[in-house]
């Protein structure tokens, strides 16, 4: 997990914006960081917040080889078949970060050979001097973030998250709406700078674009691709080849592809941790990591961790699947104050006035806090996407149709990077944390996708019935755990005695005037506030 930003085109006030915008994605990587002007691409500049997690001595960017002179890279990914690409291409690597072979992937084909060929998570910026060109890219998913700010005169600006967005486009413009402003993470928005209109939007997952740089450093836009739909079988060389996989034993193929998916993720020179709720999808991450941690004998132990408020019910669960799984587990108690006093940083962080977003962020983010401030480990896994990917809410069992559970299922995941994605990500990389999720791997999640529709949904009322039978005959799990009820993160985290719907209700009752709302139609004239709990979170 790092920072990435990137301004072309803008004449004046370069530096200004580098040194005010740049800045505020610093929590994204603390380690290092750098910033360059490039004579060679006029009005340029492009700077790279680092968390060394691999090869940690020579992986600072932009990284340039000495075979590709030309070529720079700004890289926030996990690349999790870079060995296997050097194996399959002869590469030449000049490094052992990860991201290197980007840099080879495109000299051998472009851009698109880029894409087609990654197994993991990234978004990056490739500036080829050159030929004159800027690539953009992000993975399927959405994992990893990315914004772009275009103009109608060419000017491109790319970063990690919209608050590094040049500040004047944030703060001057004399057309700038406040309604947009703590939504730049849902929505496209759309402002004045220098008196020319300007998009920040997120960059699309699944899509590359390329831009042509003419001599005083302007973007015109040459392509954008959506490269890759979800549910289809991936184009890079697969880490478990689909014809070793067993015809007629589904669930012994979604327990090797969702353990190499793990497996995969265990590549760091940092200790590694997982988020541990006591619900299906944490508890499976944290024993296979566990698991397979051990045999790699490691030389530490995984660290687990639960957090919640007093008796909540995530705390009893996490407890006991620690002690059935053998990690060194942390439990972190939050109390309503703890909740208010962090809830404008929350805010921050996310970028989003999402409701549901919000409520669910506040727990993840104090745990986030816990972890940086009390603890060693800095690559963190979690089960982000399962209950996208194997019909996990409980609405899936009123689905009219098998098919109609299978479109929602592709909708969500196509969304993700808005809502659970966003959380996961602002809340941990707020605490230069690095978050890895499995169950978006490309190969478990094809796979599982192209499995009859019949045998994805709910069973017996049962959500998520085809995972939790994967590993029914296995001691991976106690058997209450394997078959615990579904419940949202924000219910699961409260006190039986107040939820945290109801403390955050308290708080903003006291902040949100009846006044307040009544103006908010005039004030806000898209996506109306229509709760006291909405108004506060678009201040």
């Amino acid at each position: 997990m790092c920072g990435i930003w990137a301004l072309f085109g803008l004449s004046t006030h370069t530096s200004i914006h580098s040194n005010s915008s740049f800045t505020k994605i610093h929590h994204r990587g603390p380690d290092a960081w750098r910033i360059e002007f490039d004579n060679r691409v006029k009005n340029s500049c492009i700077g790279f917040h680092r968390l060394s997690i691999v090869d940690c001595l020579y992986g600072m960017q932009p990284m340039k080889l000495h075979q590709y002179p030309y070529l720079s890279l700004l890289c926030n990914g996990e690349i999790y078949n870079c060995h296997r690409l050097r194996e399959q291409f002869d590469f030449k690597y000049e490094t052992n970060c990860d991201v290197e072979c980007i840099l080879h992937l495109f000299a051998a084909g472009g851009v698109e050979n880029i894409v087609k060929n990654l197994d993991g998570v990234f978004a990056f910026i490739l500036i080829d001097a050159k030929e004159g060109r800027v690539h953009c890219g992000r993975d399927p998913y959405g994992v990893r973030p990315l914004f772009r700010l275009y103009s109608e005169i060419g000017v491109l600006g790319v970063c990690s998250e919209a608050k590094a967005s040049p500040q004047a486009l944030e703060l001057s413009s004399s057309k700038y709406h406040h309604e947009h402003r703590t939504r730049v993470g849902l929505i496209q928005m759309k402002s004045e700078l220098n008196g020319n209109a300007y998009n920040l939007e997120p960059f699309p997952p699944s899509h590359f674009e390329s831009y042509e740089i003419d001599e005083d450093g302007i973007c015109t836009l040459l392509e954008r691709k959506c490269y890759y739909k979800i549910g289809q079988k991936p184009a890079f060389n697969l880490l478990v080849p689909f014809e070793d996989l067993q015809k007629k034993s589904v669930t012994g193929n979604i327990r090797t592809l969702l353990t190499a998916s793990v497996k995969k993720r265990l590549m760091a020179e940092r200790r590694i941790g997982c988020l541990l709720s006591g619900g299906l999808d944490s508890s499976l991450v944290a024993a296979l990591t566990v698991q397979l941690a051990k045999e790699a004998n490691l030389p530490y132990k995984i660290q687990t961790f639960a957090i919640g408020m007093e008796d909540s019910p995530d705390i009893v669960a996490a407890r006991k699947v620690a002690a059935h799984i053998g990690s060194e587990h942390h439990e972190v108690f939050f109390t309503a104050e703890d909740v208010i006093q962090a809830l404008d940083a929350v805010l921050y962080h996310l970028e989003t006035a999402d409701i549901t977003t919000v409520r669910a962020s506040v727990g993840m983010y104090l745990l986030s806090r816990y972890i940086k401030e009390s603890t060693d480990s800095t690559v963190i896994l979690s089960g982000e996407g399962a209950d996208e990917l194997a019909q996990g809410y409980i609405y899936f069992r009123d689905a009219p149709s098998p098919n109609d559970a299978h479109t929602e299922s592709l909708r969500l995941l196509k969304d993700i990077y808005l809502y659970d994605g966003l959380r996961a990500d602002r809340t941990t990389s707020a605490f230069s944390l690095e978050l890895r999720v499995p169950f978006l791997d490309l190969q478990f999640s094809s796979y599982y996708l192209s499995l009859p529709e019949e045998t994805r949904q709910p069973q017996g009322g049962v959500e998520k019935h085809l995972l939790r039978s994967a590993f029914s005959n296995t001691s991976l799990l106690p058997h209450d755990i394997l078959w615990r009820h579904k419940e949202a993160f924000s219910d699961g985290v409260a006190s039986k005695k107040k939820s945290l719907f109801q403390v955050i209700q308290e708080q903003v009752e006291s902040r949100v005037t009846n006044e307040a709302l009544e103006a908010a139609p005039s004030r806000f004239r898209h996506c109306t506030p229509r709760t006291k709990e909405a108004l506060y979170y678009r201040w």
